[in-house]
């Protein structure tokens, strides 16, 4: 068959890699450059973690919801204008981790795309040339003490329960493997088949090439919309006119809420705007990325620098950045990393701001659109797009083919925001 693909992030890249390992024709549509900073997939925090099972909300959120709209210094901030535009979202946000029995399911389902990321990443990157760019060094979550680790006792159930596995460091081991984390962490969790990349936007760019060298076609154009007909799809209009095509992948991140209205789906899909900041010379470099619980941020070393990634904003997606968010993020790594105050090596090399496509259930849309078999969803993956891509490549490779599928899907379907 011939399939469009709509969207050349990471999800979009995988889907047409996967098509085209099955055969199928393969246009891979986008407006700008695979891999370019407009695009999620360039500036997420570059973990690829078995461990990202735990939604964003979880039992008794709603009471410390305030307190974290409050806190203009904390993780998550909402920008209050655009309230009235996300109170549907934030409504079935609050609801969905409004019971242990919610977000068991909900960890279910995301170990389901999760449980071998890594090692599927490794396996694309060496097909496309670029096995440098997959780390699979671990991944390290630092607590100020046992106590505080107890605390997300619930996080750490649910990641257990789906076979995730990880060594607990006392503070002597600790201080072994980061000897420039602060000395008020004394305890640390390193989950050790958790992965990371070396540079996102370079990585999805790669893949982009990868397709093309494997027969795909590029094609640098705005995807506006879908000719269906007869509950049939007949073509993918673009600004430099339709594509014919037997079937169409949504893969367009945050874009991609009015197209799948148009195959019939009214999905929630909101963005939750992430920041990032990269200190080019940090003077030292982690050998295992770093989550500070505290700070709710990745702290990786990448090939660009050190890379500090986090943050959670609830705005209109076309509002201004507000750059104090990556401020946040410096001024922690700061506090985090003496060694950063010691030499004046805090100087911010780049920032950035994406929109992260986000269903309020933490769960991505996969499957068939309702109005139109031949429209493929493939969005709204949130904090684990990275991480599961590959499998969702996967996954729609084989129900464009009509292969049985290896996961089930019922909990991504779009029909769920009926």
């Amino acid at each position: 068959m011939h399939v469009v693909v709509i969207g050349a992030g990471i999800v979009g890249t995988c889907c047409a890699i996967e098509l085209r390992r099955d055969g199928h024709a393969v246009t891979l549509v986008d407006a700008a450059e695979p891999g370019g900073e407009q695009a999620a997939s360039y500036g997420n925090g570059a973990w690829i973690s078995p461990a990202s099972v735990v939604p964003m909300s979880m039992p008794g959120l709603w009471k410390k919801l305030p307190g974290y709209l409050l806190d203009r210094k904390g993780a998550l901030t909402l920008r209050w204008s655009a309230l009235p535009a996300l109170a549907p979202w934030l409504l079935r946000f609050v609801r969905a981790g409004s019971s242990v029995a919610r977000v068991e399911r909900t960890a279910r389902a995301l170990s389901s795309l999760l449980c071998d990321a890594p090692a599927r990443h490794a396996a694309q990157a060496l097909q496309a040339g670029v096995a440098h760019l997959i780390a699979r060094q671990g991944l390290l979550y630092a607590y100020a003490d046992r106590a505080a680790f107890a605390g997300e006792a619930l996080a750490w159930r649910l990641r257990r329960d789906n076979r995730v596995g990880w060594r607990e460091l006392e503070e002597a081991d600790l201080r072994a493997l980061l000897p420039m984390l602060d000395a008020r962490y004394r305890f640390g969790v390193l989950v050790p088949e958790g992965a990371h990349c070396l540079d996102p936007g370079g990585y999805v760019a790669s893949l982009a090439r990868h397709v093309a060298a494997q027969g795909g076609r590029l094609m640098r154009a705005e995807a506006t919309g879908l000719d269906i007909a007869g509950g049939r799809l007949r073509a993918v209009a673009t600004e430099h006119g339709p594509i014919a095509c037997d079937r169409a992948v949504i893969a367009a991140g945050i874009g991609s809420k009015e197209l799948a209205a148009q195959a019939g789906d009214r999905v929630l899909l909101e963005s939750e705007r992430g920041y990032h900041a990269v200190l080019a010379d940090a003077g030292f470099e982690l050998p295992v990325p770093v989550m500070p619980a505290d700070g709710k941020m990745g702290n990786t070393s990448t090939l660009g620098g050190l890379r500090l990634a986090g943050q959670v904003e609830l705005a209109a997606p076309h509002a201004p950045p507000d750059w104090r968010r990556a401020d946040i993020l410096v001024d922690h790594a700061l506090r985090a990393y003496p060694p950063l105050r010691r030499d004046g090596r805090a100087a911010v090399a780049s920032r950035w701001m994406g929109h992260r496509p986000s269903t309020p259930d933490g769960l991505p849309v996969l499957g068939e659109a309702s109005g139109c078999a031949d429209v493929l969803h493939a969005f709204g993956h949130g904090h684990v797009g990275l991480a599961s891509a590959p499998v969702s490549g996967r996954i729609v490779a084989d129900m464009v083919g009509a292969k049985p599928l290896t996961v089930d899907c019922a909990p991504f379907s779009a029909q769920r925001f009926r």
